[in-house]
């Protein structure tokens, strides 16, 4: 079939993600997106096209449960391959699911992830699986368990091309959202919603729905048409901006802090750099360590690398005055958190009063995922607590503590500020 042809099955906003794949340029395509984004006919229609392209190329579909299987991509399968046109020459075996191309004996097969290790023993008799498929991404267990199949299945072959699709979750903190915030090289991630599909292709009753959903509850309506990380209401953070902050930002920055939290066997050592902006009342975090088991002389080295030395302030957590006295001995110059009472919200309630606290998500990937995850925890009848939770905060406490000198002027009551 014509390439004009193929383009008239899947909506612009596809088109140049379609070219992307054409090249090459990437192994992985995260495509997100929410209800009648057609993300999912247009990955099938990648892999119906590219079995019939590429004669050594097999292509393997996962659901984290195989009872969903044959309702949903199967079908979906059956449906790209009579929109090209094609369905003659597949034969369909349903015990197990199987789609062969009959000219060459390639085949589409599928399965549950009831079982990952299963993957490791699945071979073909020539050819490799050039093409695979995670669908609901979101409902399999976290990133261990796809990096664990793509391990076993990604061999034989020099071009992959590997497709994930979902509806992001409301909150930030599911593994699916903090994942795609992550920078990948190899990766790249297509965002769409029914917005840009053709009217005609999901029909009136469609957007008729949609638009009373916005008017009853705009926010549900974003997470689920538009595919937006609404979030559960929890959100400690409102004010966080993930963007690049580029070399000759960082060298016109002149007021800048840096803050450690100890850590070792099981909590990890944090170390942040940041520029506060007063006036702006924006923070720029640009900068950071984060690893478990780090010594504190590999700490030091590390840190020294970044062009630190004597002349540089770092605030560290107090509590270890033994880590602050052998940085301090070789040449940093660390001092210890005042803290004081109440300090851990007393320092919060001051981040989250800065009009803006900007973080790059690729110089500084952990504390990203710590600031957008922050959220207040739920009592079991559902409400949110009004404390703030104490982990998986390190880079958070490391910023407080670099902060601590900037933070006049902010009510130091306990109340929690929403």
């Amino acid at each position: 079939m014509s390439a004009v042809y193929l383009q008239d099955l899947i909506a612009p906003r596809f088109h140049d993600l379609r070219r992307m794949i054409q090249r090459n340029e990437k192994t992985h395509y995260w495509l997100k997106g929410g209800r009648g984004s057609t993300k999912s006919s247009f990955v099938s229609l990648q892999i119906a096209l590219g079995i019939l392209l590429h004669p050594d190329a097999h292509a393997i579909i996962y659901r984290k449960h195989g009872n969903n299987l044959k309702d949903s991509v199967f079908n979906q399968m059956l449906w790209a391959l009579e929109k090209l046109k094609v369905s003659q020459y597949f034969a369909v075996a349903k015990s197990p699911l199987k789609l062969t191309y009959k000219p060459t004996g390639q085949q589409i097969i599928f399965r549950g992830m009831d079982d990952p290790m299963k993957s490791k023993s699945i071979k073909m008799p020539f050819g490799y699986f050039r093409f695979a498929w995670f669908e609901e991404l979101d409902q399999f267990d976290g990133i261990d368990e796809i990096e664990t199949v793509t391990r076993s299945i990604m061999r034989g072959g020099d071009r992959f091309s590997y497709f994930y699709s979902y509806n992001p979750p409301e909150t930030q903190s599911n593994w699916v959202n903090a994942a795609s915030d992550r920078v990948v090289k190899n990766r790249h991630v297509h965002t769409s919603s029914y917005i840009d599909v053709p009217r005609e292709w999901l029909g009136e009753q469609f957007f008729i729905e949609a638009d009373l959903l916005k008017e009853r509850d705009e926010l549900k309506y974003k997470h689920v048409y538009l595919g937006e990380v609404t979030g559960t209401g929890g959100a400690i953070f409102r004010n966080l901006t993930a963007r690049k902050i580029t070399d000759d930002e960082i060298g016109r920055f002149w007021n800048i802090r840096n803050g450690i939290d100890w850590g070792f066997a099981v909590d990890p050592f944090a170390f942040v750099r940041m520029h506060y902006d007063k006036k702006k009342r924006t923070l720029y975090i640009f900068d950071e360590l984060h690893e478990i088991g780090m010594l504190d002389n590999q700490a030091v080295e590390l840190i020294r690398e970044k062009g630190l030395d004597g002349h540089d302030l770092i605030t560290a957590d107090s509590a270890e005055p033994k880590s602050i006295a052998e940085f301090n001995s070789a040449g940093m110059y660390v001092e210890g958190a005042v803290k004081g009472r109440d300090s851990v919200n007393y320092g919060i309630k001051w981040l989250r009063k800065q009009l803006s606290i900007v973080i790059d998500p690729e110089r500084c990937p952990n504390t990203w995922r710590e600031f957008s995850m922050y959220e207040f925890e739920k009592t079991k009848t559902g409400n949110f607590r009004r404390d703030y939770p104490d982990k998986d905060n390190h880079t958070i406490d490391a910023v407080r503590y670099a902060m601590e000198s900037d933070m006049e002027g902010v009510d130091s009551g306990s109340g929690v500020l929403f």
